[in-house]
């Protein structure tokens, strides 16, 4: 049972390895109860190279286990939100698995960027160690890549994601299970001139204490406290290793050259023989690239991080019916970064979202569709930045090519696309961006983008003469009172006039603009 009044979040991690699912709440003071633990072995993403393709029987290997996963989470009454990584993300054929698990699953997969990826393996270690007031480097080996992150107070101060992954460099380097003392050369000079770039930028933000998360740190742990013979502690999370001690474990599996003979090693679970190999090296060249000394290990990883974000934009929405924290903090970023005239995109988004909630019994969508409607609203003349001629199309360009902390790839690419038709061209299938979205986005792009339109248009001159909207609906028109303090300029109502139809198209029915003064 959870803390009474807490919401249960069932947060899965669609690996290139494995897919597992942690269903947990966050109690109200803020500590994770997990309720129930899932893994399977899926083997998303098999390529030495980019993830180019997901196979059909990769596809259908992830689409079962994701079934047995939603059954568990059904159980528990949870809410389920799947984030999808380095295989998904690298495959050309991605929209085809996201659809395909929507179909079969219901399951609505997010695409994260492997920067998203990494602030969300932060807040998990956060929770998990008293780390918060330390700056701290956080390194998450995955099957496809490995994230690194420097954090301090609750916040990411660096973030990287290399294509760097236990089984992507298992089967690049070491076909078979088979290793020689050339392809253990050629595999650390390759992940060394890969990463050397990136250890000059960790080293020069610094950091007090080095954290590790997920299998294969915690495998490496548990070898060597096997071969140390330490006694095994009943959980990991804390445990603190020093740099000699896995160094030696290391170079233990490194002189094993077969996977039959790393999977007899102690302390190892066999099901790992394969692809160790190829996590302790891109850890190794981690530990002496960066001179740590000791590796504090995380029970906490990318699965916990999603179920504290989760609960925290719950909490944020609920209390302040708005962005969330980070969610604003990239926005207001952008913003700055692209010197919009506040004022003006403040008004369009207050006169947006009073549009939003009253029309919410024609639209039906959530707080989720609420937020992006905002974040468009805020950032929609980003693209002035560019150019004023074509500037919508400017601002989506620019939104779609940001790095938006907060935001998965698929809100980003929402985001741009409502700012995108905030005037001129309405959403049309020949537009190859709003072609490849899937048709409940597609529709959510086009009730917001059609609320944007007449919102910008009451501010056509960003002079804030509409005070505030009423919406009044009737079976064949939707009636939109105009609050100002006297008659509407015309320039106003012209402006939402051209505007409305959209509005209109979108939920067919007649829309009347009346003015009020107050």
């Amino acid at each position: 049972m959870s803390e009474q009044g807490t919401e249960v979040i069932a947060a899965i991690d669609v690996g290139t390895n494995s897919f597992h699912m942690v269903v947990a709440s966050v109690t109200t003071r803020g500590a994770l109860q997990i309720h129930s633990r899932m893994k399977e072995t899926v083997r998303l993403g098999s390529s030495a190279g980019d993830m180019k393709q997901l196979s059909n029987e990769a596809m259908k290997r992830g689409i079962k286990a994701l079934k047995h996963f939603k059954i568990e989470a059904k159980q528990h009454g949870a809410q389920i939100r799947a984030v999808a990584t380095s295989a998904v993300r690298e495959a050309a054929n991605r929209e085809e698995f996201v659809d395909r698990v929507a179909d079969e699953t219901g399951i609505n997969l997010e695409v994260v960027s492997g920067l998203e990826e990494g602030r969300l393996i932060y807040i998990g270690a956060m929770h998990s160690l008293p780390i918060i007031g330390k700056r701290s480097f956080v390194i998450d080996i995955g099957g496809g890549s490995t994230e690194s992150v420097v954090g301090f107070n609750g916040e990411t101060q660096f973030l990287h994601s290399a294509k760097l992954g236990h089984l992507r460099i298992s089967k690049r380097f070491f076909p078979m299970g088979k290793s020689t003392k050339a392809s253990l050369q050629e595999c650390r000079e390759s992940i060394r001139g890969d990463w050397s770039p990136v250890f000059l930028d960790l080293l020069a933000h610094g950091f007090e204490v080095a954290v590790g998360c997920s299998g294969t740190i915690a495998a490496l742990a548990t070898m060597t406290l096997s071969r140390t013979r330490q006694k095994m502690p009943e959980s990991l999370n804390g445990l603190r290793i020093a740099r000699g001690d896995l160094l030696e474990t290391i170079n233990i599996i490194a002189e094993a050259n077969t996977t039959e003979k790393r999977e007899a090693l102690p302390g190892l679970d066999a099901k790992r023989g394969d692809v160790i190999l190829g996590g302790a090296l891109i850890l190794e060249q981690a530990i002496i690239g960066l001179n740590i000394q000791h590796l504090t290990l995380s029970s906490y990883a990318l699965r916990e991080g999603i179920v504290f974000d989760t609960a925290q934009k719950k909490r944020d929405i609920s209390e302040y019916h708005h962005l969330s924290h980070l969610r604003y903090q990239s926005v207001n970023h952008l913003c700055d970064l692209y010197q919009v005239r506040r004022a003006h995109a403040e008004h369009v988004k207050t006169l947006s979202l009073t549009l939003f909630d009253e029309l919410k019994v024609l639209h039906g969508l959530g707080d989720t569709e609420r937020e992006i409607l905002e974040a468009a609203a805020l950032l929609h003349d980003v693209g002035y930045h560019i150019s004023a001629d074509q500037h919508h199309k400017h601002s989506e360009y620019l939104i779609r090519n940001s790095v938006m902390p907060g935001f998965t790839n698929d809100e980003t690419e929402l985001i741009a696309a409502v700012a995108r038709y905030h005037r001129k061209s309405h959403p049309k299938k020949k537009h190859p961006d709003y072609a490849i979205l899937h048709k409940h986005e597609k529709s959510s792009v086009q009730v917001l983008s059609s609320i944007l339109r007449i919102a910008e248009g009451l501010d056509r001159r960003q002079q804030h003469v509409v005070e505030n909207v009423h919406v009044e609906l009737s079976e064949n028109r939707i009636d939109i009172y105009l609050t100002a303090p006297s008659n509407v300029p015309d320039i106003e109502l012209w402006g939402a006039e051209r505007r409305k139809g959209l509005l209109a198209e979108t939920f067919d029915r007649e829309v009347r603009l009346m003015s009020h003064a107050t």
